[in-house]
């Protein structure tokens, strides 16, 4: 039986939170090791598993996996995510850095002092909808099928559930004025890997909190 993917990553989102989706959108199960110390990170760049001392890091199939993205696409290709070729791959990864750019402006938000970090907010959820829901609308409103990519679940759909309710985190309107991503809304929530996922005691992780925050820079002292 083949070991379990094995994630090194803090107590939280960021970076690793898309790599749980996808694993677990793909019904697999993983380990985690919680880095709550510098002298885990230090150690693990002393061991040479961080290729350029970054987290996260993900243990599968005898490879020691850093870079989110790199990540991301083989775990995607391995459970079958991908699209059928490479024009539906090409869709694929233009939708996922889409929304990946802006899962990233909803990470660094958290780090940024109250008071910035309530204009960010301000501006994160006018982006979201005005430059990236509106574009997820019309793609699809124009392809007419119940996933984004073909007619087949993909890595696609799964980050655009999970930016869906970052943002709804912190704007529970946002979809108010986007019927169809509303009712993918609901799709993709019930399917039953992504539901199961979506219940408390998964391993998804809650939002960032001032501790999570206080540990990361801690760790990476900054």
């Amino acid at each position: 039986m083949a070991e379990k993917p094995k994630l090194y990553y803090f107590n939280g989102r960021g970076r690793m939170e898309s790599i749980r989706w996808l694993l677990a959108a793909a019904g697999v199960e993983f380990e985690e090791v919680i880095l709550e110390t510098r002298e885990q990170y230090l150690k693990l760049q002393e061991d040479g598993y961080l290729l350029f001392h970054q987290v996260p890091l993900v243990e599968i199939d005898g490879m020691k996996l850093t870079q989110t993205r790199a990540i991301l696409s083989y775990l995607a290709a391995k459970y079958n995510l991908y699209g059928k070729d490479l024009k539906e791959t090409a869709l694929i990864n233009m939708y996922t850095d889409g929304t990946l750019d802006l899962m990233l402006l909803i990470a660094l938000s958290y780090f940024k002092p109250a008071e910035q970090r309530e204009k960010d907010t301000e501006l994160i959820v006018e982006k979201a909808k005005s430059r990236y829901f509106t574009v997820f609308e019309k793609i699809l409103k124009n392809h007419g099928q119940d996933f984004l990519v073909g007619n087949k679940f993909s890595w696609a759909d799964i980050q655009l559930l999970e930016v869906i309710l970052m943002i709804e985190e912190l704007c529970p309107t946002a979809l108010s004025n986007f019927p169809l991503l509303q009712a993918f809304k609901t799709r993709i929530s019930n399917i039953p890997n992504i539901k199961k996922f979506l219940q408390p005691g998964s391993q998804r992780k809650p939002p960032p909190d001032d501790h999570y925050v206080a540990t990361v820079k801690e760790i990476l002292q900054f």
